[in-house]
Order: C-alpha cells, then structure tokens, then sequence
C-alpha cells in the first residue's frame, strides 16, 4: 500500500506582502508557488479508531415498508437516509441489515411471496422534500438480508415501488422516479426476468415524467398498473405535476400499456402524484388518490380503470399531495380503504367517507396490510416504522430507531458536555456525549431551544441557555433551569404560505444562529442579511447589505403548477452558511445558497466580495470553516446537487479570499460534500462529510482518503470538533462521533515503518459508568477507562506474545494483560489495535458457585494522576505515560479520595484473605473426605480417621462463618443470612458508588466485620500450622498408603 503520494501538479499559490498586517486586504501582492507533497496513510495504521453510535434512538422518516406473509414478527423497514432495517420480534427491536453493502435513502422493498428469502430494494425515497436523498440503484438478497449483491438500474436515483411476481422471484418489475433535478431517460417502469441480472425499460411517459407507483393485480400477476408524475426541485422551487404525469395500465405483464387516466370519469386538467391500489378480493375494484388543482381527491373504478367515478374530495386526504398520495385496499375486506397524509385515513364504505386516525408519529407514507391477517401491518411515517397487531388500535414505538435525520451540530462545555442538533420531523436535542450509565438512552438527552430545521447556538457564559431557530425564521431562547420560553424572532412576521419575495428579511429554512468567538454577548443570525444582537434577541440591528444575489425570478411563491408549497425550504437568495475566525475578531465569512462568498474583517462594517472565480455561479455554500491556525485560511463546501450535479466542490484560501483553489482530489465524483472542518490540534488535517460517507485528508486538502472506518454508508451533514473529539451528524442513522483523534495527530511515517508503535493515550477522567458495549435499543457509551491504541504490524499468534503493562508514575506495577493470559486476557491483531483498561486496581477473588448479596469485590480505580503504560512484543518495549484526570462534577479533595482508595483496597484485601482461605479449605476437606473414604475400615487408622472428621468439621464452621454456604440460587441470601466476607464487601458497595471517601459508620463497621473475619483467618492458620501439621505426621508414623484405594 502506498503511503507517500507526489502530486506534481497540485499547486497552492502563497501570496505574501511585508505591509499585509497594516494594509488592506485586498492590496497589490506578489505571488509566488511552492510544490506540495501529498501525505496519506494506509488504514491500517488508524484502524484501531471507530466511530460510536450515540443515537438517539429516535426514529427518522421512512417511506418503504414490508410484512411477510405467514411470519407475524418479521418486518422490514427503510429510512430515508439510513438503510435497510428488519425486526424478528414484532417491532421491539431492529436491526440494520444493508450495513458493509450499501445504505442511503431507502425508496422500497419488496419480499417475493414464492420464496420470502428472497428481498429486492430500491434505492431513493419518494418523499422529496427539501432533504431528500437519492439512491443507488437496487439490491437484491437471497437469504433473508445476511448478505446482499447489486443488481442494476445505477442512474434509477429514486425508486418508489418494487413489486415481484407471486409465482416466480426472478421476475420484478421497478417504478423508477429518476433524476429529480434534470430530465434525463432513465425514468419509468422497468422489467427483470432473471433475478435482477439484467433490466428490460417498458414503460416511459418522457424525460420529465418518471415512475412513482407500480401495483401489480393481485390475483393475476399479468396485470399492472403504474402512475407516472412529472417532479422536478431546484434549489428554489418544487414543481409537480403536468405533462407526462399519467395513470397507465398493462394486462400483458408490461409488454404494453394503455393510457388509463384519460378514461370517461377521470380527472380532468394537469395531473400530478398519484397512488393506486387494487383490491385483493376484487380485482375490479382500482382506487386511485389524484393530485389535480379542481378535481382532485379519491377516485374508484369498479371495472378495472374502463370508468372512474370521483368519490371523494376531501383536502385532508390530498394535502401537501406530493409528499403523501399512497392509498392501499385491505386484504380482507373489499370496502375498507386506507389513505396516507399527515394522519392516515380509514375508509369503511369503499372510499365515500374516511376517519382519521394517528399513529405513533405524523407524515405517513407506506403501509403493508398482512394478506391472511388485516389487523397486522407496519405503517411508514416521518418518525420511522411502526408495527400494529389490531388494525390500529396499538402501534409499537420508534424510539427502538437510530435513523434519525439530523442538520447541524454543536456543542456546549458542560461536563459531559452536550451535543445538540435539530431532527427533521421532530425537536431539537440535546444529549449527552457519555453517561454514568451502561448505555446512551432516553435519560440522557431532551428538547431544546427551536425547531425540527434549527441551527442552535449555546450562550458562551451559561451552557443552560440555548437558542435555536426554525423555518419561517422563528428564532427561540430556552433557559433549561427555569424551562421558560422567548420567541426573539428578528421579524416576527409569519410568512408561512408566501413566496421568498414577500418577506422582508429571507431566512432560509436552516438559518445559521452563531455566538461571537471574541465577545460571548454578541448573538449573529442571518436572513440575506446579516443581524447581531448583544441583548439576548431583545432587539437587532443589520450590520450588512444584502449578501446574495437576489435573483427576482429565483424568488418566487413554490409548488406550481397545481398546490403551492412555501414552508421555506426553497427561500432563496440566502445567507446559508457563516461562520467567524476563531484568531482575528471582527473577520466574518458568509455565504450564500445562491453561490457569493463575502468577508468582513471590521465587525460588518465593510464587506467585500471574495466568490472564487472558478466557483459555479450558483453553488450552494454550506459550510465555511476558518482556520484555527491562520486569519488567512478559510475552507468552504458547497453542493450544486439540486440542479443534478453530483460532484464535490470544496475550496480553501489562504489569503483572506483573493484568491481560491479547489480541492477536491481523490472524493467520488458522486459523493457532493456539504461540510468542511480543519482538525483544531494539527494543522492541514481536515475532514470532509459527503452524501456517501467521511473523508479525511492529511495534506490541507491536496490528496483526500475515505475515512468510514465503521461508519454506515449515510449522507453527511454536519461535523464538528470537540476535545480531540469528531462527531458526525448524519441524515438518516442520528449522531457518531470518533472519541480520540490524538491517534492521528500522532501519525507519520515512522508509524507507518515501525513494527509496533503506542500511542499516547489521551487524558481519561475518573467517572461512573460502563461502556462499549452497543445495544438495539440505546446509544453506546465511551468506554470508561484509559483506552489504549497500538499498532502491530505483524502478529502471529502462534509465536508472539503481546503485552500491556500498566504501572504507577513510579514504576510499580499494577496490572499486566497478555495474549498469553486466560484471566486478563489481550486480544491482538495485525494492524491497529484498541484496549481498554477500566484503571483498577486488584480485587478480591469470587469463587466458583459463591453467591453475594449486595456485595462489590472490585478493585479500586485509579486516583487521578500521572501513570505508565507498556507494549511489548518478546524482547522489544515501548512506553507512554497518560493522564487520569478527576471528574469535574466530583465534591471530593484529593485526599478524600485517597482515603477512598486505600480504604477499598484494605477491605478487597481483607476479603480476598479470606476467600484465599476458604478455597483452599474447600481443598483440604476434599482430600480428608478421600482420606476417609480410603481409611474409614482400617483398624489402625481408626484414631486418625476420627481426626481428620474433627478437622473437616472445624474448617467447614470456618467457611461457614466467612460465607453462607447454604446458597444455591441469586434469591437464596433471603432465606439464609449472609456472611462475613458478604457483609464487608457491601460496604466496598456502599463506599465504591461514587468517589466520596467512606464514613465514620463505614470505617467502623469494616473494622468491626474485619476483626471478626481475623479471628476465623487466625483460626484457619492454627489449624493448618498445628492441627493439619500434626495429622500428617501421624499419618507419616503410620505409613499408610493414601494412594491405595480400600
């Protein structure tokens, strides 16, 4: 694997004047250029890092859903953005099944009803809002999701509806929406009849217009019907419906279609979105929900799409028509209908009337009914997937779900600090980035201030207030001690329903909110203009012109031509990005959805125009990151996705703006790039979030790798940096972060050549709680301890031994694990290696079969301070010292806590005295037992045999009195008291909940039970020194043999 890449060609131009630093910016310079040399590392040498998945357990939009007939527990699920999930045990919990094959934005699955092992999925959700993700083509399994192979359609990006003919499973049929952005042919109905190998295109509208709904009849699977829609986003508009939008039918398994939705009783006018659906007990009987502006609503057919008569109209079922119109017959009776929108509605009388009803969350978009059973289904909705077993009358939860969609990411410095982010579809959290638990769970994170598309700014001087924003540019102030409340929008003008043209100030729908890196008062939050406030949002004051281009033809009401739809998501001409230098106050980057770059280095008093030059004029920015390192140096990414274009744009300057270069060497050419963050401990290590997955680069952008490690195949949306720690937001499988990037700052190339190497571990903290460990229904905790990464470059476990000593600053050991070891066991493999030791110290033995009640034989942890880790590997030994530090939170001193230490020790080595003494009095007595059984008729040995039954019989009271060994089951302790070494480890219990050092009580109720345990161990030890001492020479003067069996 190469290590060290030249690239010849990459050319960053430095331009340097001596007057800079007094002079303007924007002066006349020299230039001159210096050759870079790209640096990359192979991955196996970082290996040992992973990202942690810290939920929330929240579920996050799903569009695709599927029972199988005949298995009332199994179901399987796609997320917007998150994969392919399958539950086994009726929606308690999920697993991920696509994960180390594909993932995204899931638009459809499908179980072949002749052999449920078989499961075809289409990638890219049908729901096409603001956010939506596309796919990448359709997967197929053949064992029920353990493994998976590609099976074609690659340029399909949206795929709504898979459906498998009943009697043979290579024959599939896939509606493909296409390209959202640009017309293109690759939309339609598409046809396989070998498994997916190879696709057959049978039907195509045009080149606007692709396939959104694709039912097969299903009491003969020859006939098919499909509604194709005309969709098309820009960044600044939704359009659906018009030409190519048609209701089509095939009675011939999609060798030919006929125009269906032009027969007598139809819609008349544009169409848009439509769903079908058939009767599975009348094969007459066709539904269809139609978007139309005058006629729209349910429409039934009771002669297979021949006539059609409009049955219902209602708004309720046809609002926001593009993000739902999914209707579906029950399975079982011919007059019940089901109709998706915000709330899903039930019809009892064939679609006349329809009653509302709510799952669990709002935003519904598929549902499969179960053929034998119609009170089982699983319902799609914005909050995930939810399973009912009654028609309704309970749904199971989506807080089982880690797919939630998230925007931007921050940080607060409470300890442990938060992490906070807006969730599509839901509220702002705010979680904790560890817990004193086992797991991340629901105790651990709550709602804050704003909305489901907020940027969420936290007061530098007092981490409980926090504000938020949402769409509409509402703008919030939350105080998490007093729960109060204040909306501070800028312009509290609901422009809800308008256009971008008739707001005074255009805040997008994802607005930045950012607090000032010099003055911790000043509040900046961005329409096309920008605002500060240094009185907590009480008032605003504009501080710039309008920093966009303010294109009158791009500022227009959107969702023509048949509903509106102004929420704000396509409110353009808008600062979308902005950000300020963390070295030079009053610098101020701010860009723009519409492609301006401007800076400010006076507080906003002047700005100029710094848009690089070779930047596509209409590139959304969306993210700026200046430097940690240098005023100078300033790093963007912007996405022209939304006009089709795919592609990575990422640009940095190192001039204030003058000049730019692209650097986007190495990333997918599909892989477009929303974020952009300068590593803030080494200069030129950046990190780069795509719609496919993570990206590093340790040359400041000459040369980038993949950087997904673990990581799911996920769109990226935000990153950021906190600690030495990088957390991911994604959209579609909730938050990651890597807890330790010190590994990577410690890279070069002697890592790379060395035979082993240890790094420095980074600081760990003396805190309660246990992790690592991952759960189907909670977050996974950092592991509580020092972690420990090493690599080996070489291991080969049948010659080498591997070792990791853990030692005082002054070199007394405390513990030793080896690959050697059964107890304390060190798992080993070629490459990059992690081990966490816990940093305690040696406890006190539990037997085989003993039975505790409340007890703690723990070895005490580590008190904060400096210590001493080794690597070795036969001959050769490496060290590094690390740092425990102690938790913030703690109440203790220093001295407190060492009392608390020496306090646990003294009681472990108390107890594991005595639980020493009592194996080896259960030792004793078996050989006496033997003894007796050998002797017990030998005329001579009568004297003896009687004293070794007076032996057996003292230590037995012995062990009796340390420990209760009448125990057999966890409950016995209730009906047979505890003992000594039981008691005294209670108190270790008592004392180990926390870092206080024991009582007064404490200490002299461990006296008392430890003189107590004294006098057995006392007793013991004459036994063994005089008692046992004398029954082996009276056995020796007998010369018997013990080994001759009697």
């Amino acid at each position: 694997m190469k290590t060290l890449h030249i690239n010849t060609q990459y050319l960053i131009i430095a331009i340097f004047l001596l007057f800079f630093s007094i002079q303007p910016f924007y002066g006349q310079r020299k230039k001159r250029s210096k050759q870079v040399a790209s640096v990359s590392y192979p991955n196996s040498v970082y290996e040992s890092l992973s990202y942690r998945s810290i939920g929330p357990f929240r579920g996050g939009r799903s569009s695709a859903v599927t029972g199988v007939s005949g298995k009332p527990k199994l179901y399987y699920f796609g997320a917007a953005g998150g994969g392919v999930w399958k539950t086994e045990d009726g929606g308690i919990t999920y697993k991920n099944i696509s994960d180390g094959y594909f993932g995204g934005s899931i638009g459809s699955i499908a179980v072949a009803k002749s052999d449920s092992n078989v499961i075809y999925v289409g990638g890219g959700e049908v729901t096409v809002r603001g956010n939506v993700s596309s796919g990448y083509g359709i997967w197929k399994s053949e064992d029920a999701g353990k493994t998976w192979v590609f099976s074609g359609l690659p340029e399909s990006r949206h795929i709504p509806r898979i459906v498998i003919d009943p009697n043979n499973s290579e024959i599939v049929y896939a509606a493909v929406l296409g390209n959202l952005y640009k017309p293109t042919v690759e939309r339609g109905v598409y046809k396989s009849v070998n498994g997916g190998k190879t696709w057959k295109k049978v039907l195509f509208s045009n080149m606007h217009a692709g396939a959104v709904e694709l039912v097969m009849d299903p009491s003969n699977p020859r006939v098919l019907y499909a509604a194709t829609w005309r969709i098309n986003r820009t960044p600044y508009s939704l359009n659906s419906g018009g030409e190519g939008s048609v209701l089509w039918k095939s009675i011939d398994a999609g060798s030919t279609w006929e125009k269906i939705s032009g027969n007598k009783g139809f819609a008349k006018g544009i169409l848009g979105i439509m769903g079908i659906t058939v009767s599975p007990l009348n094969a007459e009987k066709v539904w269809v929900i139609v978007e139309n502006k005058d006629h729209g609503g349910v429409y039934k057919s009771d002669d297979g799409g021949a006539t059609w008569n409009h049955i219902n109209e209602s708004r309720s079922l046809r609002q926001r028509a593009w993000y739902y119109s999914k209707i579906y017959a029950d399975t079982q009776d011919e007059d019940i209908v089901y109709v998706m929108n915000v709330s899903y509605h039930k019809s009892k009388d064939g679609g006349k009337t329809f009653k509302r009803y709510n799952a669990p969350h709002g935003d519904h978009h598929d549902l499969w009914i179960s053929p034998e059973d119609n009170q089982r289904m699983i319902i799609a909705d914005d909050g995930g997937a939810q399973i009912s077993t009654n028609a309704r009358e309970t749904w199971s939860t989506y807080y089982n779900q880690p797919t939630a969609q998230f925007y931007r990411v921050t940080t607060d410095n409470a300890f442990p600090y938060r992490i906070y982010a807006a969730q599509q579809d839901n509220s702002t959290i705010r979680i904790n980035h560890r817990s004193d638990g086992r797991n991340i769970s629901e105790e651990d994170w709550e709602s804050t201030a704003g909305g489901e598309s907020a940027h969420i700014a936290i007061d530098p001087l007092d981490n409980e207030i926090v504000y938020g924003g949402s769409y509409g540019g509402y703008l919030t102030r939350v105080n998490h001690k007093t729960s109060l409340r204040r909306s501070i929008n800028v312009w509290p003008d609901n422009p809800m329903g308008y256009g971008a043209e008739g707001m005074k100030y255009r805040f997008q729908w994802n607005f930045p909110i950012i607090f000032s890196k010099h003055n911790p008062k000043k509040l900046y939050t961005f329409s096309n203009q920008v605002h500060v406030s240094e009185n907590e949002g009480h008032s605003w004051e504009i501080i710039s012109q309008d920093l966009t281009r303010n294109d009158p033809e791009r500022l227009k009401s959107s969702g023509g031509p048949i509903t509106q739809d102004n929420t704000g998501v396509e409110y353009y001409c808008t600062i979308f990005a902005a950000n300020e230098s963390p070295l030079e106050e009053g610098l101020l980057w701010v860009g723009s959805d519409d492609g301006l770059l401007h800076l400010t280095r006076d507080g906003g008093k002047n700005w100029s125009n710094v848009t690089p030059a070779q930047m596509p004029k209409w590139l959304m920015i969306n993210s700026i990151d200046p430097s940690p390192f240098d005023p100078a140096v300033c790093y963007v990414a912007g996405t022209l996705y939304k006009t089709g274009d795919f592609r990575p744009y990422l640009y940095k300057t190192m001039d204030y703006g003058q000049t730019w270069i692209k650097i986007t060497n190495k990333i997918n050419k599909e892989h477009f790039t929303r974020v952009l963050r300068a590593d803030t401990s080494v200069k030129g290590l950046l990190y780069a979030g795509t719609e496919a997955g993570m990206y590093i680069s340790f040359d400041d952008g000459a040369f980038w790798s993949p950087f997904q490690l673990n990581l799911p195949i996920v769109p990226i949306t935000d990153l950021t940096i906190k600690d030495n720690s990088l957390i991911v937001a994604t959209q579609g499988r909730s938050l990651w972060m890597i807890d330790d990037l010190t590994v990577l700052h410690q890279l070069n190339q002697e890592v790379v050549k060395n035979d082993m190497t240890l790094f420095k571990p980074r600081d760990s903290y003396r805190t309660q709680g246990y992790g690592g460990r991952t759960s189907l229904k909670a977050g996974t905790n950092m592991p509580n301890g020092a972690i420990v990464h090493f690599n080996i470059k070489d291991f080969d476990s049948t010659k080498d031994t591997i070792k990791l000593h853990f030692k005082e600053e002054g070199g007394a050991l405390i513990k030793t694990f080896s690959t050697a070891s059964l107890n304390d066991k060190l798992e080993v493999k070629s490459g990059g290696n992690r081990f966490v030791w816990n940093t305690r110290y040696k406890g006190a033995e539990l037997l085989d079969g003993m039975i505790l009640w409340g007890a703690s034989l723990t070895g005490a942890k580590a008190v904060p301070g400096q210590y001493i880790v080794s690597l070795q590997k036969g001959e050769m030994v490496t060290e590094q010292t690390f740092t425990i530090l102690s938790d913030p939170r703690a109440e203790v001193t220093a001295k407190e806590r060492q009392k608390h230490f020496d306090f646990v020790n003294s009681v472990n080595q108390t107890i594991d005295e005595a639980h020493q003494a009592i194996k080896n009095i259960r030792g004793i007595n078996s050989k006496l037992d033997t003894f007796q059984k050998n002797y017990r008729d030998l005329k001579e040995a009568k004297e003896i045999v009687e004293t070794a039954t007076v032996l057996k019989k003292e230590f037995s009271e012995i062990e009796k009195a340390l420990y209760q060994t009448q125990n057999r089951s966890n409950q016995d302790p209730l009906n047979f008291p505890i003992r000594l070494t039981n008691k005294l480890g209670h108190i270790n219990n008592l004392v180990m909940g926390n870092d206080f050092p024991p009582t007064e009580q404490d200490v002299e109720v461990s006296k008392l039970l430890t003189s107590q345990i004294k006098i057995q161990i006392d007793h013991y030890k004459k036994l063994l020194t005089e008692d046992l001492e004398a029954f082996n020479k009276t056995f020796t003067d007998l010369k018997l043999d013990f080994l001759t069996l009697k």
